[in-house]
């Protein structure tokens, strides 16, 4: 089991938390897998906690504060790390992403947001809210376009994405909205900032066509799996569920165009959306 890093305690709840956390299991001569399971849990969810990559949920905060005699140090505490712009289901997954080092992602009905303009992302929200008021859509788009600041980085994290050739043909937003769209990732290979593979429509079945993936690794912590369905979505740590998504994503490669053909399909479907439809 990989160490926790030293985090910085002031520099977020989050990272308070995962220091204390780490501090108290210390003071208690328990290892991460000892930890664990006490709280009927993995040394890897440990550690993702004392790393930062986890949120620290309130029934765990009370298992911790029993197990490591720290009264009522974690139940105070857990709320502030849990305040959150995103959707309860989402936003546990967000926040490791921010921490990311490398991020491996399929999806199979439409753009991934990390990849999403602020235009797309709002014709998919109001796609999903067809009666929610404008100020609540533009809210949701705010903090979509909020989480692609990370791609501001010019390294840091690698994303590798394989995009669905039939999310790319899926008139969303109208066909001013899929040119942008996809001539702004284009611009992101261009930039070379990301891995982008497209799984054509030709290859037929594959190894994914039961859902979206998004595989997280992290510089000192155990990585993570994001699965997600219609308003739900849930992480998972367990390393064969891991270790099989992750071949999953290569079985998906080795089915996708290479990067520069998929660059040129990209640009070629941006440019027929580019095109005045005629009657």
């Amino acid at each position: 089991m990989p160490g926790s890093r030293d985090l910085d305690p002031s520099s977020s709840p989050r990272a308070l938390l995962g220091a204390e956390l780490r501090h108290a299991r210390e003071k208690a001569g328990l290892s991460q897998e000892e930890l664990g399971q006490r709280l009927f849990v993995s040394g890897s969810f440990i550690g993702q906690l004392e790393a930062g990559t986890r949120r620290l949920q309130r029934e765990y905060a009370r298992l911790l504060d029993e197990a490591l005699g720290t009264g009522d140090f974690f139940q105070r505490n857990c709320g502030a790390a849990a305040k959150s712009k995103y959707p309860e289901h989402f936003a546990e997954a967000v926040e490791a992403e921010a921490l990311a080092t490398e991020i491996r992602q399929y999806s199979p009905l439409l753009i991934p947001g990390l990849l999403q303009t602020p235009a797309y992302a709002q014709a998919v929200f109001r796609a999903y809210r067809p009666t929610a008021p404008a100020e609540a859509i533009e809210e949701l788009v705010t903090a979509r376009v909020d989480r692609s600041r990370i791609l501001d980085d010019p390294t840091s994290p690698l994303l590798w994405t394989v995009l669905d050739e039939a999310a790319l043909r899926r008139h969303t937003g109208g066909r001013e909205v899929m040119a942008e769209a996809l001539r702004h990732i284009a611009g992101l290979i261009h930039r070379n900032r990301i891995i982008v593979q497209v799984l054509p429509l030709r290859a037929g079945a594959h190894a994914s066509m039961e859902g979206s993936m998004k595989l997280m690794d992290f510089e000192d912590a155990p990585p993570l799996l994001y699965f997600e369905g219609v308003g739900t979505g849930r992480l998972e740590d367990d390393p064969s569920t891991v270790r099989y998504q992750r071949r999953t994503f290569q079985l998906l490669t080795a089915c996708a165009l290479s990067p520069d053909e998929s660059l040129a399909l990209i640009e070629d479907i941006a440019q027929d959306y580019g095109h005045e439809e005629h009657p």
